[in-house]
């Protein structure tokens, strides 16, 4: 098991994806397109999945895409943006996406935004 999935944890293959969203996989594709997801190969398997963190009462954590495009702008690749995401900062009292999902985005994207300098 890689360091980005044993920090993640959970992971959802993208029909589950599609299942938990209630839409077509087709759009779960262009929503990893438009960088509203991210997914890796993971698993025995190497299948596309998303970590489960990522959605949040049956819809996409909505602060996520905006990070997730100052993260790749400030040149992380999506397994480095994953860790990223995942990995605790005790400055935080947490990880990054935990802070997302509490709806603390700001804090997060001035976070990303000085990776980049």
């Amino acid at each position: 098991m890689s360091t980005v999935e044993s920090l993640v944890g959970e992971w959802l293959p993208l029909p589950d994806v599609a299942e938990i969203l209630d839409i077509s996989i087709t759009r779960v594709h262009s929503l990893i397109e438009e960088r509203s997801l991210v997914a890796l190969r993971v698993g025995e398997r190497n299948i596309r999945s998303v970590p489960a963190a990522f959605i949040l009462d049956g819809q996409v954590v909505d602060s996520l895409r905006g990070t997730i495009v100052v993260l790749a702008d400030a040149g992380y690749s999506d397994a480095d943006l994953v860790t990223w995401l995942f990995t605790a900062d005790e400055s935080l009292r947490g990880r990054p996406v935990d802070a997302l999902r509490e709806g603390r985005k700001t804090e997060i994207r001035r976070r990303a935004q000085t990776l980049a300098w």
